[in-house]
């Protein structure tokens, strides 16, 4: 059951270790108001996150004091040119990388602080990532592909079922990978992402490969599935289309946010 919040007070935006308050002149109609969450931490929040990678005889520096707060709810895209370290800080994110200085709290807990059967677990539980290429299982029919996250938490598997049918493709359930188009495909890794209720989801470009008319259908799921759940969501893209749909865009230039 969906749990009906008051509207919330201007976001608290933390950007480089400078805090600013976005308020809003007046009501929006093209963009969604993230709901109060009360004394719900932060879905994400990246503080002074510094990310190196050896190459050469030295170092290079892909993130520099970068510093990121995304409330439950919002809906926060990430654009910059390529190699800005777009994907870099969205792997942080996601704990899949772990950052040289700073921290990543993903729903209140201290990425840096777990072992790696922790970290998978909360991967796992309060996260869902959306991946430009799918990161389907081939061998998996579309609803054994959206249970995947389920498997360990003792879910019921018609979770799963349900969320198929929002999406769209209830009725190729029982199909696999390879007989789907891509912009299907698509929506079948938005539900896995979604099916956990993790309160953050991480998009890394997923329009990247599809075309025009699927792009828009996916980004429309996408937002009306991720606002469903209440789950915040990061959407890394080089589209200004997708970009122009979140509450607010930040934009990752030579390491920093700018």
């Amino acid at each position: 059951m969906l749990a009906v919040r008051s509207p919330r007070s201007p976001a608290r935006l933390v950007y480089n270790g400078g805090v600013r308050w976005a308020g809003r002149t007046k009501a929006s109609t093209s963009h969604h108001v993230p709901a109060d969450p009360g004394d719900a931490p932060p879905a994400l929040e990246v503080l002074g996150v510094r990310k190196s990678y050896h190459q050469g005889s030295g170092d290079v520096v892909v993130l520099n004091d970068v510093s990121l707060r995304i409330e439950p709810g919002e809906f926060v895209s990430l654009v910059g040119p390529s190699g800005s370290g777009k994907s870099t800080l969205l792997h942080l994110a996601g704990g899949i990388d772990r950052p040289d200085a700073g921290v990543v709290r993903v729903d209140g807990i201290d990425l840096s602080q777990l072992a790696a059967g922790a970290l998978a677990r909360v991967r796992r539980r309060h996260i869902g990532f959306v991946f430009q290429f799918f990161q389907l299982l081939p061998t998996l029919t579309v609803q054994e592909n959206v249970e995947l996250p389920l498997m360990f938490e003792g879910s019921r598997q018609n979770d799963a079922r349900e969320l198929l049918d929002r999406m769209g493709m209830g009725g190729k359930a029982r199909r696999y990978p390879g007989e789907l188009s891509g912009g299907e495909m698509q929506r079948v890794a938005i539900a896995r992402s979604l099916v956990a209720g993790a309160p953050l989801i991480l998009a890394d470009e997923p329009t990247g490969n599809l075309d025009t008319t699927n792009a828009g259908e996916v980004l429309d799921l996408l937002t009306e599935q991720v606002r469903h759940a209440g789950s915040a969501l990061l959407l890394v893209t080089h589209d200004a289309a997708a970009a122009a749909r979140a509450d607010r865009t930040v934009t990752l230039e030579d390491g920093r946010l700018t």
